[in-house]
């Protein structure tokens, strides 16, 4: 049987589909990339070597659409894309062993402490991990000394930068807490510069890698330009904040700010339990997870190169398209 890797939710995430694809090659193996969304207008969808459309992530059938897929196709690896189906997927893990296929995925500890930037901050502050100050609308309004002015504000459960803000004053503040609907978290402005470090994790919770790539250009919350950095102290940073982790496994992102010319200051703000937007970047560079994740699967020898990556590669996304006969399109 082929080995087949099934990318969820693939939505725009050709590039992705595309290092699976190239991994499987590169190991000389008999192999297919499998895409599924809920969507027929996916580019993904119709750049995989198969496609099939499954139920929203938090429709009640989406799972055993998934699992009817994993065991129709004989899946071996799933990878989920997107942060609503991460909780969904970390809780059907067994049920999808039973069916031949591991998913790349962390326990559901750590996708729930992922998905709440509350707790996010309260694990980085326990564990002794470097982060900003983080506080609560009420806390600014009675407190004003202690939160000067700039201010993040940023939904306490959000995902791409979507509602991301920063206020001036309390007028702003406002506006920004009433956008997000008061489900916000207000936090410190982060010194230095932003970066994104990509992070593959072993099934024995150790970072095996570990690639910050400064983000140089941001659009709809994903690397538009961005730059491998090698830094030996956010790579520790990143190994650290891995081994608090309760279980995590597969692809993470840490989201970090630095400054300094070894980055000797450094917070962590965010930890995503998935695929960053950007890691085609660090792929790129030589960080080739897509490889390192089919060889664990298979059982194959691996090939796995903490620092066999190249430093300063910048990344420069355009726009591309597939075009696609419309027949059958919904």
């Amino acid at each position: 049987m082929p080995f087949t890797v099934l990318l969820s939710s693939a939505g725009r995430r050709v590039e992705l589909l595309r290092g699976f694809r190239r991994a499987l090659d590169d190991l000389g193996l008999d192999g297919r990339v499998m895409a599924v969304d809920r969507s027929w207008y996916s580019s993904a969808f119709h750049d995989a070597d198969e496609a099939a459309l499954v139920p929203a992530c938090d429709d009640p059938g989406f799972v055993p659409a998934v699992t009817e897929l994993c065991e129709k196709h004989a899946v071996d690896l799933v990878v989920p894309t997107i942060d609503p189906e991460l909780p969904v997927y970390a809780a059907a893990r067994d049920r999808l062993a039973a069916a031949g296929a591991t998913v790349a995925i962390s326990s559901p500890e750590v996708v729930a402490l992922a998905a709440d930037k509350r707790a996010t901050h309260r694990w980085l502050v326990a564990h002794g991990l470097p982060t900003v100050a983080q506080g609560t609308v009420a806390d600014v309004r009675d407190d004003p000394a202690a939160w000067p002015f700039p201010l993040v504000v940023k939904p306490r459960r959000g995902s791409a930068g979507v509602g991301v803000a920063v206020v001036h004053d309390t007028g702003e503040l406002a506006v920004a807490a009433r956008h997000g609907g008061g489900k916000v978290v207000v936090e410190s402005v982060a010194p230095g510069h932003e970066h994104t470090i990509d992070v593959l994790v072993d099934r024995q919770g150790r970072c095996v890698c570990a690639v910050p790539r400064r983000r140089l250009e941001v659009r709809a919350g994903e690397d538009s330009k961005g730059m491998t950095v090698r830094s030996p102290r956010l790579q520790a940073l990143a190994a650290e904040a891995v081994a608090a982790l309760p279980g995590a496994y597969g692809p993470l992102t840490i989201q970090t700010f630095a400054e300094g010319d070894d980055h000797e200051r450094a917070v962590i703000i965010e930890v995503n339990a998935r695929f960053g937007g950007g890691f085609p970047l660090a792929r790129e560079a030589g960080a080739d997870f897509c490889r390192w994740l089919v060889e664990d699967v298979a059982g194959l020898p691996s090939t796995v190169a903490a620092d066999g990556w190249r430093d300063g590669l910048v990344m420069l996304r355009y726009d591309a398209a597939v075009f696609v006969d419309g027949e059958g399109a919904p």
